[in-house]
């Protein structure tokens, strides 16, 4: 492969610099789960990361997949932008990156129409397709959800429990993955967990990182075997109790 691994790291540290890398202690998102997917070819590597959670500011949960790579699949064109020169820069600034967004709970009567961050009691919300209702308290306390108002609900703590009873269903699925991915390219690992680095630290950064260090190594080589963390993982939602605060 013509991609080094230390040019894949320089990437992903020029993406951290610039906030278009995964900050999973996000202050206007409640995290409540992550993945992350590896794809290459002999010719391309692909970095795909989603992240489910809840902005208030959205108003309904979503994934934002955090795409990097040598030659990803655009979805804006040059006619989405006022001039040219516009689509230009938007290629120049982000030569191997890219945003998208998956909504895989639709809205709805779950939401408290009042109060907009809570869910109503006795509700069902439909998450692809299937009605998922909202559990009682005791549900939330089961898988080690403190509410943050006992007499409430919160959307993030809803998501919590989708992320942890109904997982398959809340992530992206493949072809919603593999939309900026291109048709040459394998998905060669998967992780489910993984050690992150806090990018709030300047200190902290991709290259710096075991879990991106090592992914890094498979993506130049090919060879998998290469991936053996010893760090401890911490992108499970209780790690990051800043996500959302703002």
């Amino acid at each position: 492969m013509a991609w080094s691994k230390e040019r894949i790291l320089e990437v992903l540290d020029d993406c951290c610099d610039s906030s278009t890398f995964p900050m999973l202690d996000n202050g206007y998102v409640y995290l409540a789960d992550c993945r992350l997917s590896v794809f290459r070819s002999e010719k391309d590597w692909h970095l795909a990361i989603e992240v489910f959670g809840f902005s208030p500011r959205a108003g309904i949960p979503d994934i934002n997949v955090y795409h990097f790579g040598s030659n990803i699949v655009r979805q804006k064109r040059p006619e989405d932008f006022a001039t040219q020169e516009a689509f230009d820069n938007y290629l120049r600034n982000n030569p191997n990156n890219e945003t998208d967004f998956v909504y895989p709970i639709d809205e709805g009567d779950w939401i408290d129409q009042e109060l907009g961050e809570t869910v109503v009691s006795g509700e069902a919300a439909i998450v692809r397709g299937s009605a998922i209702p909202v559990p009682p308290r005791e549900e939330l306390e089961e898988i080690g959800i403190e509410l943050e108002d006992p007499s409430a609900i919160c959307i993030y703590e809803f998501c919590r429990v989708l992320a942890a009873k109904h997982r398959t269903q809340i992530l992206a699925s493949e072809d919603e993955l593999r939309k900026l991915v291109p048709d040459s390219l394998e998905l060669v690992m998967r992780l489910d967990e993984w050690s992150h680095p806090d990018v709030l630290n300047p200190h902290q950064k991709p290259s710096g990182n075991q879990t991106f260090q090592q992914i890094a190594a498979v993506l130049e080589s090919g060879d998998v075997s290469l991936f053996q963390p010893t760090a401890e993982p911490n992108t499970h939602w209780s790690n990051w109790p800043d996500g959302g605060a703002l």
